[in-house]
């Protein structure tokens, strides 16, 4: 049995149509052209090549484009923004030139010293008394209280069951206007504290100079719950001054007892009458100038 060739015209090659065949045959047919396959291979890269750079560049064409219309559409929104720095008007630009703000002075005064209104008599016009700088019948001074006697007041700084007669001439020299007495007393020691008030702060601080506290002393005072002491026994003296005031104290043992060196007790209570008698002066001078200060 043998097989013979199909029917038909035989086919025409084209090698730029995928369906067409070169016609060769497994047989001792003619040998295919190998010079014409390798012509139509090399003219089918150059299209190709052809085809990539012409898309390249209109690839690229577009995508320029696109970017442009981008700017654009982001800047269209604001003018001002868009434009160079050169441009904007000046006022945009801050200036480091410009001046700094400026604040007025502060025209508040300074606060008034309250020593101001205890050094002199024309300043310190406040109501004065025995009572009114010791008020009340007890003093607390930390955890401890003393009990107050009775107060004393008078415009002889002389008078002889106030102070010592040596006390009294010094007073009177200095200009002394006012001498006020007030006692305290605690388990059987007690206190005598003497003011002494001066035109001025002077006079006080030459009067208290002039003291010798072995004999210028001021008397004590006794009354209410304060009994009689330091009238013949060794007692404890002080004296010191402040603003326009002069104040002594002396302190002692209501057994009549004399005082020594080791007695705590009585030093301390002449200790704290003289510190309370300095606070009191300091607030009438505050006082007065927080008054002053409102008006």
């Amino acid at each position: 049995m043998s097989f013979g060739q199909q029917g038909g015209p035989p086919s025409q090659w084209d090698p730029w149509k995928p369906q067409s065949q070169q016609p060769w045959s497994s047989g001792g047919g003619e040998t295919p052209d190998w010079a014409a396959l390798a012509e139509a291979s090399e003219i089918r890269n150059r299209r190709r090549r052809l085809f990539f750079i012409v898309g390249g560049a209109l690839a690229t064409v577009a995508i320029g484009t696109a970017v442009a219309m981008a700017v654009v559409s982001a800047s269209g929104g604001d003018d001002e923004a868009a434009k160079p720095t050169s441009s904007l008007p000046a006022a945009a630009i801050p200036s480091a030139t410009g001046t700094a703000p400026s604040f007025a002075p502060t025209s508040a005064p300074p606060p008034l010293d309250p020593k101001d209104f205890i050094a002199s008599k024309a300043k310190d016009t406040a109501p004065l008394s025995a009572k009114i700088l010791y008020p009340g019948t007890q003093l607390t001074m930390g955890s401890t209280v003393y009990k107050k006697g009775t107060t004393s007041d008078t415009k002889n700084c002389a008078a002889a069951d106030t102070v010592q007669a040596s006390l009294g001439k010094i007073l009177k020299a200095n200009g002394c206007t006012q001498f006020m007495r007030v006692s305290y007393t605690k388990d059987g020691v007690s206190v005598t504290v003497g003011v002494a008030v001066f035109d001025t702060e002077a006079l006080a601080t030459k009067a208290k100079s002039q003291v010798n506290t072995k004999k210028d002393i001021v008397k004590s005072l006794s009354g209410g719950a304060v009994k009689p002491f330091c009238n013949s026994a060794i007692c404890r003296t002080t004296s010191n001054s402040y603003g326009r005031y002069a104040y002594f104290t002396i302190a002692g043992f209501a057994s009549g007892k004399n005082v020594t060196e080791k007695d705590t007790a009585v030093f301390g209570i002449g200790n704290n009458l003289a510190e309370f008698t300095f606070r009191q002066i300091h607030r009438r001078g505050e006082a007065q100038a927080s008054t002053a200060a409102s008006r």
